[in-house]
């Protein structure tokens, strides 16, 4: 069964810090490049991390720089480090696996975690 929970959102202020984890099946974190996914109210849901299996990773211009994807084998979690945390960062996070057409698997979205950034 495929699974992707989502935990560490929260409320933080402007130039704060919050790490996000996705606890993943074995059987998709594996193989697959996985990435953070985000949507605020009222826009389309956005890719804005990836890492490959291999461990390369790529971001949306408008994180760059702030934010650090990385995964853990042993856990089969991956985390989303994100530092000077600005208003617009505020969306519900989400993991999913990234296909080589850079988008996700309908099937697979979880629960989501909210980020909120007041100013």
């Amino acid at each position: 069964q495929v699974q992707l929970v989502e935990s560490g959102g929260g409320l933080v202020q402007a130039g704060g810090s919050l790490r996000l984890s996705c606890a993943a099946s074995k059987i998709i974190f594996s193989i697959n490049a996985m990435g953070w996914y985000r949507q605020a109210p009222g826009k389309q849901r956005e890719l804005v991390a990836v890492i490959a299996s291999g461990g390369s990773t790529n971001y949306a211009a408008s994180v760059k720089g702030r934010f650090t994807i990385s995964r853990d084998y042993a856990k089969n979690t991956v985390y989303l480090q994100m530092n000077s945390l600005k208003p617009e960062d505020t969306a519900v996070y989400y993991c999913n696996v990234v296909l080589a057409s850079w988008g996700p698997v309908d099937g697979y979205w979880g629960q989501g975690t909210q980020v909120t950034v007041s100013s």
